[in-house]
């Protein structure tokens, strides 16, 4: 519990308006990782995971959470720290699909990936400098697909504990894209090969 003055509350408050208490709560209840894989499994569906490696925006948050809902994922994962949680804002700029995805906090992405790989879940890292094409990456199977960050891309250690590093094939003069572009092209990648 923290004291602070009356003017502090009021710019702590969207409307201004408060009787000298604030309480922070998360907008919506997370996940957790089982409840993807069994929602993946009652489906009859390979799992589709979403790990979002320290995205601290919350309308890239948002955006990607709407289109991992859209492309049929079964979940988004981000870390407890250094990340963006579900707020109001993530839900206005998720449209609705924080009340049909389920989100995961976890302490450690490195630690997760490493958990999955034992599950049979292949995990691809999205890196400018991947090794692998997209359109030469099998994304059919069990699949978690990393996203990095908006300004480093992925971690070291989230790096290393992937199977491969996909690259998005860049033809103008930029060599980057906006973190909910790259999660959208490689969730609806991945949904072109599932359908067939």
């Amino acid at each position: 519990m923290n004291f602070v003055g009356k003017e502090r509350l009021s710019q702590l408050t969207q409307t201004g308006r408060h009787q000298g208490v604030i309480a922070y709560a998360a907008a919506y209840d997370y996940a957790e990782i089982d409840d993807m894989l069994k929602l993946a499994e009652k489906r009859g569906e390979d799992p589709f995971l979403i790990i979002l490696d320290n995205i601290e925006d919350p309308h890239n948050l948002g955006a990607i959470i709407r289109t991992a809902e859209c492309a049929g994922a079964h979940g988004v994962v981000i870390p407890k720290r250094r990340s963006a949680g579900l707020t109001s804002v993530v839900a206005k700029t998720s449209a609705g699909a924080v009340s049909h995805m389920k989100v995961a906090r976890v302490p450690n992405i490195p630690s997760l990936l490493k958990d999955l790989k034992k599950q049979g879940v292949w995990v691809f890292g999205t890196a400018a400098n991947g090794t692998t094409g997209l359109y030469d990456a099998d994304l059919k199977g069990a699949a978690a697909i990393v996203i990095g960050s908006e300004g480093g891309g992925m971690t070291r250690l989230a790096a290393e504990n992937c199977d491969f590093l996909v690259s998005i094939p860049m033809k103008g003069d930029l060599n980057s894209l906006n973190a909910s572009a790259s999660a959208a092209i490689l969730l609806y990648e991945a949904v072109r090969q599932r359908m067939n």
